[in-house]
C-alpha cells in the first residue's frame, strides 16, 4: 500500500541517500517515440536493453513499457528483468521517476516531483507530458512506498546528493524561469532541505554545453563517495566546455560540504566534441510538440552520466579516442566496483545517457542518520 503524505521528508526524519549506497534495485522505461528516437526507436531499444542487462548483473532491474510496447520489450529483455506495463510520454526514468528517501530504521519513501518536460511551454522538449508526470506515483505504488508530492518542479537529474546532507545543483537548471518562475534561490534551497534532508546546497553554474535539460548536474558532475566527485573535463581552451568545467571546479574547490569537508575532484575526460550526423537526424520523425533533431548539432556527451549499481559502474562508451581514459579514471575512483562500458551513442542522440534512463530504489536497511535541517 502507498499513501500520499502531506508532511515533508525532513520533518519525518527522512533524507535522500547517495547513489553509491546499497540499492534494492533499478527502474527504467522503454523508449518508443519516433520523434525522439531514430529509426522508430529500434536502435535506442537495443541500447536500453544492453544497459538493463548490464545493470541486472549487479542488482534487480524493472523496466516499465507502455501497453503497445509491452510484449516487444518483454521479448527483448532477459527473463530476470521484470517488465511492467506503465504509460509514459518518453523514457527518462531519472527525471520522471521518484527520488527515494530513507530513515534510520530502513523505511523507504519516495518524492514525486512535478514534471513539465524540462520547461513546459517555455522551452520544454515535448508536449504533452501528462503520462510522465504520473510515472513516479505508479512506481511508488508498485514498490509499496509512501509518497510525498513536492511543491517544486524538479527532475532527478538536476540533483546529486552525498547522503550526508549535501546536494549539488546548477543555477542554469534550478533558477531557470521555465521551472519555478515564482521561486527565489533561497526558497528553492528551503525546499531542497525539506525534501532531500539537505543542510548544504552547492550551487554550480552551467551544465554541459548544449544540454537540452537546461544543464542537469548529473551530466556535469556526480558523487563517487562522500566528499569526492567526478567532473566532466576538457583541457581545450577553444572548447566552450572549458569555461564551464573550470567554473565548476572553482566552485567545488571553494565549497565545504555538510560536514565541513573540502571536496576532492576527479577529472573525467570529455568525449568528442560529438555531433549528430545527417543520417541520424534524418531518422527522427518531425512532429509538432517535440524538439527537432538537427544534423551537425553538438551532443551533450559526458562520461559523468554513468550509473552506480551494487558492486558495479555502468558507463557509456561514446568515443573510441577517449573511452579507454574514461574507463581508467572510473576504475581508479571505484576500485571496489566492476566498471562496465555499454555503447551509449543511441541514448545520447535522444538527449541523455545511462544515468538519465535509470533510477535507483534504496535498500531497506538501517542507516546512520545525518543531521537533518529543522
Amino acid at each position: 500500500m502507498s499513501r500520499t503524505l502531506s508532511s515533508t521528508p525532513a520533518a519525518d526524519g527522512y533524507w535522500m541517500p547517495a547513489e553509491f549506497e546499497l540499492h534494492a534495485g533499478t527502474w527504467m522505461l522503454w523508449p518508443y517515440r519516433p520523434d525522439n528516437w531514430r529509426a522508430g526507436g529500434l536502435p535506442a531499444q537495443q541500447a536500453f536493453a544492453a544497459v538493463a542487462t548490464a545493470i541486472a548483473a549487479f542488482e534487480p532491474v524493472t523496466v516499465g513499457a507502455c501497453a503497445g510496447q509491452y510484449e516487444y520489450a518483454r521479448a527483448r529483455l532477459p527473463e530476470a528483468i521484470r517488465v511492467v506495463e506503465i504509460s509514459s510520454n518518453d523514457a527518462w526514468m531519472r527525471d520522471v521517476g521518484p527520488s527515494c528517501v530513507v530513515n534510520a530504521e530502513g523505511d523507504v519513501r519516495g518524492i514525486d516531483w512535478p514534471f513539465n518536460a524540462w520547461g513546459g511551454l517555455n522551452g520544454g522538449l515535448y508536449y504533452p507530458w501528462d503520462q510522465d508526470d504520473l510515472v513516479a506515483r505508479k512506481v511508488l505504488e508498485i514498490e509499496a512506498c509512501d509518497r510525498y508530492r513536492a511543491p517544486l518542479i524538479l527532475e532527478g537529474g538536476a540533483i546529486h546528493v552525498d547522503g550526508q546532507g549535501t546536494v549539488l545543483v546548477t543555477e542554469q537548471c534550478l533558477l531557470n524561469p521555465n521551472r519555478n518562475p515564482g521561486l527565489s534561490r533561497e526558497r528553492i534551497e528551503t525546499y531542497l532541505r525539506r525534501y532531500l534532508g539537505a543542510r548544504v546546497v552547492v550551487w554550480l553554474g552551467d551544465g554541459v554545453i548544449n544540454d537540452e535539460t537546461d544543464g542537469h548536474v548529473d551530466n556535469l558532475v556526480c558523487y563517487a563517495r562522500p566528499a569526492e566527485v567526478c567532473l566532466t573535463w576538457t583541457d581545450s581552451r577553444r572548447d566552450p566546455q572549458w569555461r564551464v568545467s573550470h567554473d565548476a571546479l572553482d566552485r567545488l574547490m571553494a565549497a565545504r560540504d555538510a560536514r565541513g569537508r573540502r571536496i576532492k575532484v576527479h577529472k573525467l575526460p570529455q568525449p568528442g566534441p560529438l555531433k549528430m550526423t545527417a543520417a541520424e537526424a534524418a531518422g527522427v520523425l518531425t512532429r509538432d510538440g517535440a524538439k527537432p533533431r538537427v544534423a551537425g548539432e553538438r551532443l551533450a556527451a559526458s562520461y559523468a552520466n554513468f550509473y552506480i549499481a551494487n558492486g558495479g559502474i555502468v558507463m557509456p562508451l561514446l568515443d573510441a579516442r577517449t573511452d579507454p581514459a574514461a574507463l581508467a579514471v572510473l576504475r581508479r575512483v571505484f576500485p571496489g566496483r566492476e566498471v562496465v562500458g555499454v555503447p551509449g551513442r543511441e541514448i545520447l542522440l535522444g538527449g541523455g545517457n545511462i544515468h538519465c534512463i535509470t533510477q535507483q530504489i534504496p535498500a531497506a536497511i538501517a542507516r546512520r542518520a545525518p543531521v537533518l535541517p529543522s
